[in-house]
C-alpha cells in the first residue's frame, strides 16, 4: 500500500509501484513511473516521462526530469530521465532530461548523488557512482561504474570518466579521465596517480593492479605522446582491467588528461 501525503500532487496518469511513499508537497507529473518502494521526499518533483527506479529515494527539493539548460531546447520535445534502482538523490539534486526528442539522461543502480549536485541533459552514469556536494556534470558526459566525484568538481560536456576513477575536490576536467586514475585539483585536466584504494575495494587483484600500473607508466612516464604510448602497448597487449584502460584511451575523442 502506497502512502501519499494529502498535500502531494500525483497526476492520475502517473504509474506508481507498490509501497511508494510520497511526502508533503511533492509533485509527480503525468506519464512518470515510480518503482516499488521508492520514496519521493517533501517538495521533490518528478517531471513528465521520468522513471524513478525501485527503492530509490529522492530527498527534499530534488528535481528529476526538468527541462535541460540548453538554449536550443524546444519545450515540446518529449525526452526522458531514467533513474535506476536503490539510488539516493539528496537535497536539491537536479537531473535534467534529454535535449533532443526521445533522448535519455540515465543513472544506473545504487548511485549516490549528494546535496546540490547536478546531472545535465543526456548524461549517462553507470552503477554505484558517487557525486559529492556541488559536483556538476555538463551535457552528454559519460561516467562509468564506481566513479567517485568529490565536492564542487566540474566536468565539461562530452567528457568521459572511466571506471573507478576519482576526482579530487574542486578539480575540473575538459578531457577524458582514464579508468582507475585520480584527478588532481591543482590544475585543470591533470591526473596524479592511480586510485589504488578504489581498485582494491572494486575487487581488482594485486596482479591486475600491477598490469594497470604498467599501462599508466607507459602512457604517462615515458615521455611519449598518446599515439606513441598506444603503439608501445600494442607490442605486448595487456589483459583484464589493464586492457580496459587501453581501450578507453583508444576510444577518446577529446584526448585524455595529462600527468601532473
Amino acid at each position: 500500500m502506497s502512502a501519499i501525503h494529502p498535500t502531494a500532487f500525483v497526476d492520475p496518469a502517473a504509474e506508481l509501484g507498490r509501497d511508494v511513499t510520497i511526502e508533503p508537497y511533492a509533485v509527480v507529473e503525468a506519464h512518470t513511473v515510480v518503482g516499488d518502494g521508492a520514496r519521493i521526499g517533501p517538495h521533490a518533483v518528478v517531471h513528465a516521462h521520468a522513471t524513478v527506479g525501485p527503492r530509490t529515494h529522492l530527498h527534499a527539493h530534488a528535481i528529476v526530469g526538468g527541462w535541460p539548460q540548453d538554449l536550443a531546447f524546444d519545450p515540446a520535445t518529449v525526452s526522458t530521465v531514467v533513474i535506476g534502482a536503490d539510488c539516493v538523490l539528496r537535497e536539491g539534486v537536479t537531473v535534467h532530461r534529454g535535449t533532443k526528442s526521445d533522448s535519455v539522461t540515465r543513472l544506473g543502480d545504487r548511485c549516490f548523488l549528494m546535496a546540490n549536485s547536478h546531472v545535465a541533459h543526456n548524461c549517462t552514469l553507470g552503477n554505484q557512482v558517487i557525486m559529492a556536494n556541488g559536483a556538476l556534470l555538463g551535457g552528454y558526459v559519460e561516467v562509468q561504474d564506481q566513479v567517485f566525484i568529490s565536492g564542487n568538481c566540474v566536468v565539461h560536456q562530452f567528457c568521459r570518466i572511466g571506471r573507478l576513477a576519482m576526482m579530487s575536490g574542486l578539480s575540473a576536467v575538459s578531457k577524458d579521465v582514464p579508468p582507475f586514475c585520480v584527478v588532481e585539483n591543482s590544475s585543470t585536466n591533470t591526473v596524479a596517480g592511480l586510485n589504488v584504494v578504489g581498485m582494491r575495494r572494486g575487487g581488482i587483484s594485486a596482479e591486475e593492479r600491477l598490469a594497470i600500473k604498467r599501462v599508466y607508466g607507459v602512457v604517462y612516464h615515458q615521455d611519449l605522446n598518446t599515439e606513441q604510448a598506444l603503439q608501445q602497448l600494442a607490442k605486448d597487449p595487456p589483459q583484464g582491467p589493464a586492457a580496459e584502460m587501453v581501450a578507453f584511451i583508444q576510444a577518446s575523442q577529446r584526448g585524455i588528461c595529462r600527468h601532473r
